[in-house]
């Protein structure tokens, strides 16, 4: 029996957009042992997937911290993996295969750059969407596909019934109207106007609700919807997914919730202004879509609420 190594850090988003291929490579090895490489935000949520059977933690250091890296290296190592599958294509995981593979190409370490098409810069074919990427690379190291281009996130959820139950939670629409407060162009500024539609048009038969991250509990106090938390505290990610998996309908902007929305198969719009594309991050699946916009400060509330109704009745 072999070991194989996929590696992938993060982020949320992109962990969801992975489920695919971790299962397609899970699959194709299934004589062997899956270890996955992440970070600590990500390591007890990868020990839930029943395709993994062991997880790696790298704290991701600085790599100029010898230390830190002889030791991480030498775990690494002990395992004597016979394939890598790194799905995180960073700088970084280019790095530790020049430490640990430095003359490897696809057969030992699948990767875009092992992997990329002749003629094509990476660059280039970064432009593509993300599963079409994680598709070509894992087609290009012997994999058949079946899961890739339809990841399935739903490995990830716990119960949530007690919470459900404290919040009377039946019918209801989640949103998630915050990003990183570096990346503002992706937050749409309408979400209140949207309540007002929502609760005026449906009278009422859905909850509106918000599930905030730990640094966005004090803001979600600027919107007029029930913030759902765990005695006081944010939901963790699984479960974040299940109030996801088990809401009537998603609006969000672009952010790890959506994608981990559209990969759970619930109904749902993502929200995207010039930033980047829906196509580019694979976000739009058979129940969840995406509005693009040149400016989402121009995007209205009644054209959101709109495209909600047509998708959720």
């Amino acid at each position: 029996m072999s070991n194989i190594l996929i590696i992938k850090h993060g982020s949320l988003g992109d962990i969801a957009q992975a489920s695919g291929a971790i299962q397609d490579i899970s699959e194709h090895h299934r004589d062997n042992q899956i270890h996955l490489m992440t970070t600590r935000p990500y390591y007890d949520l990868f020990k839930k997937n029943p395709h993994i059977s062991n997880v790696i933690l790298d704290k991701r250091l600085s790599k100029l911290n010898l230390i830190y890296l002889y030791f991480l290296m030498r775990s690494i190592k002990k395992f004597n993996f016979s394939k890598v599958y790194d799905l995180q294509n960073s700088s970084r995981t280019s790095f530790y295969k020049r430490i640990l593979f430095p003359n490897a190409g696809k057969d030992i370490w699948s990767s875009t750059e092992t992997t990329l098409p002749a003629g094509i810069i990476k660059k280039d074919f970064d432009k593509d969407s993300v599963l079409e990427r994680f598709n070509y690379q894992l087609k290009n190291s012997g994999i058949n596909t079946a899961h890739t281009m339809k990841p399935d996130f739903t490995w990830c959820s716990s119960d949530l019934s007690e919470i459900k139950k404290y919040y009377q939670l039946e019918k209801y629409i989640i949103l998630f109207p915050f990003c990183s407060p570096h990346l503002t162009s992706k937050k749409w500024p309408y979400y209140n106007e949207l309540i007002d539609i929502i609760n005026k048009k449906f009278n009422k038969t859905y909850k509106v609700v918000l599930a905030p991250g730990p640094d966005e509990i004090k803001d979600a106090s600027s919107i007029n919807a029930l913030p759902v938390l765990d005695d006081g505290k944010a939901l963790n990610i699984s479960q974040l997914s299940s109030l996801i998996k088990d809401s009537s309908f998603v609006v969000s902007n672009d952010t790890g919730p959506a994608h981990m929305s559209a990969h759970l198969g619930v109904k749902g719009l993502a929200l995207f202004g010039a930033h980047t594309t829906a196509y580019k991050v694979s976000i739009e699946r058979e129940n969840f879509k995406a509005i693009q916009v040149s400016d989402l400060s121009k995007l209205s509330a009644e054209k959101v609420f709109e495209k909600l109704y047509n998708n959720l009745i």
